[in-house]
């Protein structure tokens, strides 16, 4: 037994004992039809026995239809105590089934509650339905198998026993040989089983956080790390099945030795067995214990022991044991480093963004939001995209993000074509934030360093104070804090993004009006961070402060676009000049 399951059978055996102190009248009753279960198959092979030996062979066939009749009603008697075990046994497998619904709801509402550690246990799921059913389903098939293998073996033995004793010399030695097989296999079998239902859990886990974050994943272009994570976690499980379907093949080999051995040992040694005194009616009694009785209940114990017994302990532990630690929140920075490092050399040669003749129409016959559009922007430069709404400002930070195609003319970000460039490769040249800024249910630091997972928690901090995001840090509880997204303002969820866009190693930022929902001041300050860092920044403008802020700005006027300086606009650029009058009123 491995370290993991004896912990487990540590941990488990207390509430067990408790469970089953609790229900002694139930298990007195289940076992009082059990023996009568015991007297059953006892009867069975006996009345066989003395229907040949004392009936038939002794010419006296009134004798042996009585006892075939006696066989009979015993066999037919079966469906009683069949009757009898099922009805004291949802005495025993109901509570259980109620126990750990009650210890899987508990563990999820303390997680949530204000005072636990937070986050969204989403493994709950899988517990309150696949885990609890497969744990009422192996207890209440590991109760039966038991209770008939015990009963049922006991009174075939014994009447092996009662015909005559070379018969015990014959049968038990397979049966031992199988049992031992079978054994060997229950460890490694309970090892599959655990690895087959982590799997389970971890790709569960996965596709719950990917679905949560799919907008994030969409804007920064980190799909594909995703997906093969997903693709790996789907290749795990499918390795446990297949590990845990190995075994099982063991197991019913197992099961072929001891279900079929003892019948043809008895078959050989029939002339053996008839040279030492055993006679016809015993050797039919004894094949009348082994096919009726004793081999069924054993296959049953057998398949309820490798497959039952093991699913049981597994499951037990999973909902009755200790919280497991939590996994990191899916975050794409783990992919998108190594892709930036890549290409340090060629962005710092080619222009940061550089549009040549972009035209893009919503349609075959739509006017074209941008026609024709040539734009340069050089590495580390900060520019800010006005117009009026509707314009197309957020189409160009579409186009420039990669998620958007132009009908015609070319997008290159640092030198390459972004249209049709592998998803890992673009969330390593840009990050795009939009208007809604996305938080999700995790700690500060998860949400903080969601594109740089490798970010020291010294970097985190001097984030932190650079935004002057510390109130809000530490009214969460510090970077270990919860955040629970609902909670938060959405001028709050902005500095959230904003800042996790700070700490990206990416080179190039793209802000679609994700300043919209803050003050002026921390506008102010989340720009000039911005502009400070390492990269490009390239913002949809809000005020005219972030114009004025910016090396350079676009105007969008849906006739042609101008590029320059603020001083430069309002000289040639009647919209500029109309907008900053709007923006100054």
């Amino acid at each position: 037994m491995t370290s993991a399951e004896a912990g487990a059978l540590r941990r488990l055996a207390p509430p067990a004992r408790r469970f089953l102190a609790h229900r002694k009248g139930v298990l007195v009753r289940l076992a009082l039809w059990s023996l009568a279960e015991s007297g059953q198959a006892f009867l069975v092979g006996h009345a066989v026995a003395r229907s040949v030996d004392e009936g038939f062979l002794a010419g006296d066939p009134r004798r042996g239809l009585l006892w075939l009749g006696i066989a009979l009603v015993a066999v037919l008697s079966g469906a009683r105590v069949v009757r009898g075990v099922f009805a004291q046994l949802a005495g025993v497998t109901e509570p259980l089934r109620d126990g750990l619904v009650r210890r899987a709801v508990d563990r999820s509402m303390a997680r949530a509650a204000p005072d636990g550690p937070g986050g969204t246990d989403r493994a709950a799921v899988s517990r309150l339905t696949n885990q609890v059913e497969i744990a009422r389903d192996s207890f209440a098939g590991l109760v039966l198998s038991l209770r008939s293998f015990v009963f049922t073996a006991a009174g075939a033995l014994l009447g092996l026993l009662s015909l005559h004793p070379a018969l015990l010399l014959v049968v038990l030695p397979p049966l031992a040989a199988g049992l031992a097989l079978f054994l060997v296999t229950l460890r490694p079998m309970a090892a599959a089983q655990r690895r087959a239902l982590a799997a389970d859990e971890a790709l569960g886990e996965h596709a719950a956080s990917a679905r949560a974050a799919l907008r994030d994943l969409a804007a920064c272009g980190t799909g594909p790390g995703v997906e093969q994570r997903g693709a790996d976690l789907v290749a795990e499980a499918a390795a446990a099945a297949r590990t845990l379907a190995g075994w099982a093949a063991m197991r019913t080999a197992a099961l072929g030795v001891a279900g079929h051995l003892p019948v043809l040992a008895l078959l050989v040694a029939v002339e053996w067995l008839r040279g030492r005194g055993v006679s016809v009616g015993a050797l039919l009694g004894a094949f009348t214990y082994l096919v009726q009785s004793l081999l069924p209940a054993l296959h049953t114990l057998m398949t309820a022991l490798g497959a039952a017994g093991s699913r049981l302990l597994v499951v037990l532990d999973r909902i009755l044991g200790p919280e497991p630690e939590p996994e990191p929140e899916l975050g794409p920075g783990t992919t998108s480093a190594p892709v930036a490092a890549a290409f340090a050399v060629h962005t710092a040669a080619a222009p940061a963004v550089e549009l040549r003749a972009v035209t893009l129409s919503y349609g075959v016959r739509a006017e074209p939001v941008l026609d024709a559009l040539d734009l340069r922007v050089a590495p580390g430069e900060h520019l800010a995209v006005v117009g009026p709404s509707g314009i197309g400002k957020s189409t160009l930070t579409r186009l420039v993000a990669g998620t958007l195609a132009p009908s015609r003319g070319e997008v290159r970000v640092a030198g390459r074509p972004v249209t049709g460039c592998p998803a890992a490769e673009l969330a390593a040249l840009r990050v795009l934030v939009p208007q809604d800024a996305y938080v999700f249910s995790g700690t500060v630091g998860d949400n903080l360093a969601y594109l740089r997972t490798d970010a020291r928690r010294a970097e985190l901090d001097a984030a932190v104070g650079v935004f002057g995001l510390a109130p809000l840090v530490e009214r969460l509880g510090g970077l270990d804090g919860t955040v629970r997204p609902a909670e938060l303002s959405p001028g709050e969820r902005q500095l959230v993004a904003l800042v996790r866009a700070y700490l990206s190693p990416a080179p190039l930022l793209l802000l679609d009006e994700a300043t919209c929902h803050l003050d002026p001041a921390s506008e102010a300050r989340a720009e000039e961070a911005l502009a400070g860092r390492t990269g490009t920044l390239v913002v949809v403008a809000h005020r005219l402060s972030s114009a004025v802020r910016a090396d350079r700005t676009l105007v969008l006027d849906g006739v042609r676009a101008q590029c320059g300086t603020h001083a430069e606009l309002l000289g040639r650029s009647p919209l500029y000049q109309d907008l900053t009058g709007h923006w100054n009123s």
